[in-house]
């Protein structure tokens, strides 16, 4: 199992367009094969940054969303709402899967 945690600083007055896109496609992503979980987070300190944090199957999954076209049109249309570059980081969920 893999989690991905996608942290987004938006424009300000942005964020509510950011949170229609949102939720237009959540549920598509949530079905997507693969998807296990999926909720958006909003950073106490600043309501402008918001995290995505997902659970998928395995990497192989990830990177098949990743190149659907789901994930390039959503993408596109939320990257323009940016203050700043994306961070991501996907996570092993199972540390007996890490090698020592």
């Amino acid at each position: 199992m893999i989690t991905r945690i996608v942290k987004m600083t938006f424009q300000p007055h942005l964020v509510a367009e950011f949170l229609i896109i949102f939720e237009r496609v959540r549920e598509d992503i949530r079905n997507f094969p693969g998807c296990k979980h999926l909720e958006m987070l909003v950073w106490t300190e600043n309501k402008a940054v918001l995290f995505t944090l997902s659970r998928w199957e395995s990497v192989e999954k990830l990177d098949e969303y990743r190149s659907s076209q789901l994930f390039k049109e959503t993408w596109k249309k939320t990257k323009s709402l940016f203050s700043a570059p994306a961070e991501a980081w996907s996570l092993i969920d199972d540390t007996t899967k890490v090698d020592k």
